[in-house]
């Protein structure tokens, strides 16, 4: 039987048929996870302030030992999606980015992803996923999988 994961996957609500998909995909290569993101099929029907959302954010990630984000063409617009990998990073998880199947072009990454977030896996990577929770580094990708090329936006900042 396959070890079991906590993971929490963050994600743009549209996104969710993606969101089915991955699980599906991770459990067919032997990565069997417990997802604890909310997703808006189990959303409230009545107005629920944000402090009870982020308080409810906080508790799911804080049962997770890794954290996904579920990268696709909008992801990067949703304030949820940033504040959730900001948090995620506070608390010293492991923040992984996974591409959308189909995001084949240049897509924006979440600005926290940016500060926060190692290297995304493409679609098409995600057996690599299961070495990445157990603390393996790969190497970047870009989002049809393909290596990605050096990162050369490094500012060297020089004090006198």
């Amino acid at each position: 039987m396959a070890e079991k994961h906590n993971v929490f996957i963050s994600h743009y609500g549209e996104d969710e048929p993606h969101l089915d998909r991955l699980r599906e995909r991770l459990h067919t290569i032997g990565c069997e996870v417990r997802n604890s993101s909310i997703e808006k099929k189990n959303y409230r029907k009545d107005k629920v302030e944000d402090a009870t959302i982020a308080a409810e954010l906080r508790s799911h990630i804080n049962w997770a030992g890794t954290f996904i984000v579920m990268i696709g063409e909008h992801t990067y617009e949703r304030p949820w999606v940033n504040y959730e990998i900001r948090y995620a990073a506070r608390q010293g998880k492991t923040i992984v980015g996974i591409y959308e199947y189909g995001c084949k072009d240049s897509v924006e990454l979440p600005e926290a992803y940016k500060r926060y977030g190692g290297s995304p896996l493409g679609w098409n990577s995600l057996e690599k996923l299961d070495d990445i929770i157990r603390g393996q580094v790969p190497a970047p990708e870009a989002p049809d999988s393909s290596p990605a090329g050096p990162i050369f936006n490094i500012i060297r900042i020089v004090c006198k």
